[in-house]
């Protein structure tokens, strides 16, 4: 294995001191270590991987440095647009080097969402025309790939990537961890929600331990499956998955349980369900203030007012609670007032981090899942 402080001295010494992304779990000692090493202003956790290839390109028109952009392969599709109308050699030739952790390399089991992903990892990069190294977890031979890409970058002004593999970074563990104080777990809360909806009520789950937590939730009491869309991936993208879904079913409530990280990915989205104004929607944000499932790595969750954002894009209302019993004050508000909320209602509950070590994952397919949720939608 690599050890994080060899591979960021090696770029270090090829002038590379700049990073921008958003973590992975292939890439948390790596990126655990740069928080703790690298000044704040030159690692910034984005909103999403798009957004870090266009800091990187702008902190390379400001100082001629390459700048590195962190990612999970899944945010490949994020960068595609800055790559081929920004970076790309034929439009402002801006030489970025990419770290893309490898979820679902073929031939290494993993979860169903990387598996497709993990295919097309490097045919993506292929199409777009970047050269690419797999980088190797012997450190001699990084260290020439290191050299490589440094070497192709600055004669091309290209981009280079450096694809991770599993288990290529040695352990390190995060030192300057931020904590918050509240009482409410994540998975608490979820119980707490969930147990008060409505027998027709239907939830949309956002990726990572949300889910997985809703999941096990059911299990344990005995319940099925059907009524919940578990968004094993599209990280972002819960939100308008419930729209479509809350404004085709009129007579059922809508809730989408979203993680702080996943609603700062594509925060515009609030706007659009705003703006259609579904009054069957519940969107109930669990904030840690951290990418949780990939490390624990900070998000700008809990330094924000999501409430007052929900308010400013024309959320019908939108409330901040912290404690249980704050939530289920909350929650018999909502249920009281009308069998069918006006909405959209936007519902932050703030929540300390972490998640219980033997949380397990769902055991049903995402098609089985999928084709459970709309057999209970056509009743």
């Amino acid at each position: 294995m690599i050890t994080p402080k060899f591979f960021i001295e090696k770029l270090k010494e090829n002038d590379i001191d700049f990073y921008a992304g958003v973590p992975d779990s292939l890439l948390k000692n790596i990126c655990a270590y740069i928080a703790d090493n690298v000044d704040a202003s030159h690692n910034i956790i984005t909103a999403n991987e798009g957004a870090a290839v266009g800091l990187a390109a702008g902190y390379h028109l400001a100082t001629g440095k390459i700048g590195v952009v962190y990612m999970q392969n899944s945010g490949e599709g994020n960068i595609i647009n800055p790559l081929a109308s920004l970076t790309d050699r034929e439009v402002y030739n801006i030489p970025v080097l990419l770290l893309i952790g490898w979820r679902g390399r073929p031939g290494v089991h993993d979860e169903p969402q990387h598996v497709k992903q993990g295919k097309v990892t490097t045919g993506l990069l292929n199409v777009m025309g970047i050269n690419y190294e797999v980088l190797s977890k012997e450190e001699d031979k990084a260290e020439k790939q290191i050299a490589k890409a440094v070497k192709a970058m600055k004669e091309t002004g290209e981009v280079f990537a450096l694809v991770i593999e599993k288990d290529t970074f040695d352990s390190y563990k995060l030192q300057n961890v931020e904590k918050n104080d509240y009482p409410l777990s994540r998975e608490e809360a979820i119980q707490t929600v969930a147990a008060a909806m409505g027998e027709k009520d239907v939830v949309v789950s956002t990726t990572g331990m949300i889910s997985r937590e809703l999941f096990e939730y059911r299990a344990a009491k005995g319940q099925g499956h059907e009524r919940d869309f578990l968004t094993v991936g599209s990280m972002g993208h819960a939100s308008q998955i419930a729209l479509g879904i809350a404004l085709e079913k009129h007579d059922r409530r809508v809730w989408c349980f979203d993680g702080d990280g996943a609603t700062i990915m594509h925060m515009g989205s609030l706007a659009i369900v705003a703006e259609k104004a579904p009054k069957n929607y519940l969107h109930v944000v669990f904030n840690n203030g951290a990418h949780d499932s990939v490390g624990g790595q900070p998000t700008v969750g809990l330094k924000i007012d999501l409430p007052a954002v929900a308010r400013a894009v024309g959320y019908k209302a939108a409330y901040s609670v912290s404690t249980k019993e704050e939530l289920e004050k909350q929650l018999s508000i909502l249920n009281s007032q009308l069998s069918v909320s006006e909405g959209p209602v936007l519902l932050e509950v703030k929540v300390h981090k972490g998640n219980r070590a033997d949380l397990g994952r769902p055991t049903t397919t995402p098609i089985q899942n999928k084709e459970a949720l709309m057999n209970f939608l056509k009743k």
